[in-house]
């Protein structure tokens, strides 16, 4: 009785943890430009009109950085909502991000989304015989074990993200980092947000462009 509850129960488990989100970091590149020491004060911008979307991604991006001792600070007071972008405003707000003592530049940027549609196998189950109690006739066996002794199999539809995070130094406006992520069956913005801005700032990180404290 009891490994047939715990056999169960690690099946539920498998395909709650088959449905959760995931991100992880598909690829990064480097410049040869990009500073030894790190960067140490960074501005954070997510390019999307979804405002909701845009400060829970910052400020996610925000928190976790000043964790590793990096100063962040989100865009909204430099580029404010309705902002638009014209060759007048470039220099106004490249200043606007130098005056507040930033040395570098996040975007976000979502590059694709799709779904995808693919059919999970059913799973059957089998425990070893025994004696006694419900194996002591056919029918009584054959009760107890048919509610649980084969799931069905099902169609599922996978939906995935995939992000491009790129990193300006503040003062020359060159492009010293890239990276491309993937998350995949996020259930709401604020359980991906976290998950993505942990997954960014350890690239940054391992690729040293910033100093872990």
């Amino acid at each position: 009785m009891k490994k047939l509850n715990v056999t169960v129960a690690m099946l539920t488990l498998a395909l709650a943890t088959a449905c959760a989100p995931s991100t992880k970091i598909l690829g990064s590149w480097t410049s040869p430009s990009a500073p030894e020491e790190g960067y140490k004060d960074i501005f954070v911008t997510a390019l999307t009109d979804r405002l909701v979307a845009r400060q829970t991604v910052e400020e996610d991006l925000d928190n976790m950085l000043e964790t590793q001792g990096v100063t962040a600070s989100s865009s909204f007071e430099i580029i404010p909502p309705g902002f638009k972008a014209t060759p007048e405003s470039k220099e106004q707000v490249q200043q606007a991000i130098l005056d507040a003592n930033h040395d570098a530049i996040l975007t976000v940027a979502l590059l694709d989304q799709t779904s995808e549609t693919r059919y999970v196998p059913g799973t059957s189950m089998y425990s070893p015989l025994g004696y006694g109690g419900y194996y002591g006739s056919f029918y009584g066996y054959y009760s107890y074990y048919n509610p649980v002794m084969y799931d069905p199999g099902y169609y599922t539809t996978d939906k995935m993200y995939y992000i491009e995070i790129n990193l300006y130094d503040a003062k020359s406006g060159e492009l010293v980092w890239s990276s491309q992520s993937e998350t995949a069956n996020p259930s709401s913005i604020e359980t991906s947000s976290k998950a993505f801005a942990l997954a960014v700032t350890n690239q940054l990180i391992k690729d040293g462009i910033i100093s872990k404290k």
